[in-house]
């Protein structure tokens, strides 16, 4: 088994932590933030969008199993690769569409796959590319989120339908 792990911001962490959790060859989702410019924000402080962080999660995956393409090919499907610093009504920084890198070959993969996202979207992609920078891991009570709270009200009316158009678009991929 060998295992990677990339970086990922596309709204809020808890929808595509709910996915990636569902994903066959995902050994680990961890909800975070990353690229901002303050030591170990708080949730609080990222939610009013002043410390330049992201809401992320980092997704670890046995490379023998998925592919890094395959990851991205999930991470574009589940989000809105076109608003800028926004997710549905999440609106800041906070949700920005971002892949940070962790190497120069997952940076390589990365601008192919957004390249071809892109070209779909008639140039209108508004991912950023970057080295991930920064991370803290979040407060425990956002690991596993949608998990532990499937009927909250968020949960109910957005993370469950990013899980369950994930489960019909990629139904290869669902973890028995």
């Amino acid at each position: 088994m060998t295992i990677d792990t990339i970086t990922l911001g596309g709204g809020c962490f808890w929808c595509l932590e709910a996915v990636y959790e569902k994903v066959d060859g995902v050994t680990a989702v961890e909800s975070g933030y990353a690229n901002g410019h303050v030591a170990h924000p708080t949730y609080e402080q990222v939610c009013r969008g002043d410390t330049g962080h992201a809401e992320v999660v980092r997704v670890s995956f046995d490379t023998e199993r998925i592919t890094l393409r395959e990851i991205l090919e999930i991470f574009f499907t589940i989000h809105d690769p076109t608003t800028l610093d926004r997710q549905g009504n999440d609106v800041g920084t906070q949700y920005r569409s971002g892949i940070f890198f962790h190497t120069p070959e997952q940076e390589r993969i990365a601008r192919e796959v957004l390249a071809q996202v892109n070209a779909h979207h008639q140039g209108r992609a508004v991912t950023q590319l970057q080295p991930v920078a920064s991370y803290s891991r979040a407060e425990e009570y956002h690991q596993h989120y949608f998990a532990n709270h499937p009927e909250q009200g968020y949960c109910a009316f957005v993370v469950a339908p990013k899980v369950e158009k994930f489960r019909k678009t990629f139904a290869s991929r669902v973890k028995a």
